[in-house]
């Protein structure tokens, strides 16, 4: 765009820069399906595949996806949105507060506004005033859950069926089978055949007791891309986010930009809170979002900041979500028996690296993993309520390497500073 991004070539670090190629990725995927197959027959958890179990994930990733979409919007604009956490609860709150009164897709709407409102504060902080993004996004998460507390107990607690702490149940927005697929593939799951009910059961997930705002919320993957990438729209919100300079000089306004970004992605966000106030559960909790906002902000790195990955990130942090309501103890200690197998893989990967001691610490946690499946039957409650979040840590710190974050995420920006 301009000859301040025109650089001299440079040596490619190792493990850096590369991208998946998508066959590649598909016959990752399907390697893990066929080593998930041969545990499940291994450990007899039928439930690790079973539709239930995906269908479950699947609402539970939706919220997380949702929120890691409002992440990428920010970040490809260049602003750090550590506030995700906030707009969904104001995404909740407001959701919850409208859902009751007037319907649920009243309170869709008011909970996307609700994100929305708590994005104008962020973008007004870090792009006007030039205010720390990580200050600004805690302090603003900070705010949204007193600002909620205080306004539920004028709100929820004098309404029927409310309290301080929870608001009055909301309609469903209900729930819909694809005809004939769905029976057929749930069907199929419960034949328990190698491979072929394992697929029955992840694409059974994607086709039963669906929500028509989880249709809209996976719906607004694919929109997203094409609206970043295909449109000369998403080509000037994301040059601001790699050289705000470059792009001021061939008239962005990136102001403007990025405060369209930010709101963006504070409407994303409310809507994954509005989805846990009104599909999820029918009403408001307190502390519902439960730390989501920072799980889809965790999404979107493992994703490489593009939509694609960040929705197999959340796909993958809502699978492990949902261990805690359909079968927890017993599915983790079947993915414990997966897990140890994965790092013999990967130790193997790192052999043939010549990376002796990566392999060597890989395959002592592998054997760690192995002699805690052979000593226990089922895993500790403990365990499976902190699945989510060890994952995180693990898929973040396993992915770290492969990572390339927009140019200017985060870096302070004055109109003109180029001149």
């Amino acid at each position: 765009m301009s000859t301040t991004t025109i650089a001299k070539p440079q040596a490619k670090q190792p493990g850096k820069g590369r991208r998946m190629s998508l066959p590649v990725l598909l016959l990752v995927i399907a390697g893990v399906l066929v080593l998930t197959s041969v545990v499940r027959l291994i450990s007899g958890a039928d439930g690790i595949t079973s539709t239930g179990q995906m269908s479950t994930a699947l609402r539970l990733a939706v919220p997380i996806g949702l929120a890691g979409l409002g992440g990428l919007w920010a970040e490809r604009a260049g602003v750090v949105n550590i506030g995700l956490e906030g707009m969904m609860i104001l995404g909740t709150w407001f959701g919850a507060w409208a859902g009751y009164q007037w319907g649920p897709w009243t309170g869709v709407a008011f909970g996307i506004i609700g994100g929305a409102l708590g994005a104008v504060l962020h973008a007004i902080a870090t792009v006007t005033f030039n205010v720390n993004h990580i200050v600004s996004g805690v302090a603003l998460n900070i705010l949204a859950l007193g600002t909620t507390r205080y306004l539920s107990k004028f709100t929820f607690e004098n309404a029927p069926q409310g309290s301080s702490k929870q608001s009055p149940p909301i309609d469903s927005l209900g729930t819909f089978d694809i005809p004939g697929l769905s029976s057929w593939l749930d069907t199929l799951n419960e034949k328990h055949w190698f491979l072929i009910s394992d697929i029955a059961g992840l694409i059974g997930g994607l086709v039963t007791n669906l929500s028509p705002l989880t249709v809209v919320a996976v719906a607004l993957v694919p929109a997203t891309w094409y609206v970043l990438w295909r449109t000369a729209f998403g080509l000037r919100l994301r040059s601001c986010g790699e050289n705000p300079i470059a792009a001021e000089s061939l008239g962005v306004n990136v102001y403007k930009y990025k405060y369209i970004a930010v709101i963006i992605s504070g409407g994303f966000a409310g809507l994954g809170g509005a989805f846990l106030s009104i599909v999820a559960s029918n009403v408001y909790l307190d502390g519902q979002t439960a730390g989501r906002g920072y799980i889809g902000l965790a999404a979107m790195i493992f994703g490489n900041w593009m939509p694609g990955g960040l929705a197999l990130g959340a796909g993958l942090f809502g699978y492990t979500d949902s261990l805690n309501l359909r079968g927890g103890t017993t599915n983790v200690h079947a993915l414990i028996l997966l897990l140890a197998i994965l790092l013999v893989i990967g130790a193997a990967y790192l052999a043939w690296k010549r990376r002796a001691v990566s392999s060597a610490i890989t395959l002592a946690v592998s054997a760690v993993m192995f002699v805690w499946y052979a000593g226990v039957d089922e895993v500790p409650r403990q365990v499976v309520s902190a699945a989510p979040y060890i994952v995180t840590l693990l898929v973040l710190s396993l992915s770290a390497q492969r990572l390339r974050m927009p140019k200017a995420d985060g870096m302070p920006y004055r109109k003109g500073q180029g001149k």
